[in-house]
């Protein structure tokens, strides 16, 4: 296996087990919300949650982005080597 590829399969390892981290917090926090009684704060939290969601999607697909971006840089650097 390359080194390029040893890369991505480390970088596209990393992302799911963040994003299994983060679906198991948003998870028990959903369950932490439905066990409260009091309708006003479980509206608030549930439009927490969806904000908080929305962010980490945000935020997961801008590093995905730059990720890729490295990759083909290094990609570009390493092929202009060999070239050499």
């Amino acid at each position: 296996m390359s080194t390029q590829e040893k890369a991505r399969q480390n970088v596209a390892e990393q992302r799911q087990q963040k994003q299994h981290r983060q679906q198991s917090m948003l998870e028990r926090s959903e369950a932490e919300v439905a066990e409260t009684n009091d309708a006003e704060t479980q509206e608030e939290t549930r439009e927490l949650l969806a904000r908080q969601r929305q962010k980490t999607e945000h935020r997961t697909l801008s590093m995905q982005y730059r990720t890729e971006e490295e990759i083909e840089k290094f990609d570009e650097v390493n092929h202009s080597a060999e070239q050499k």
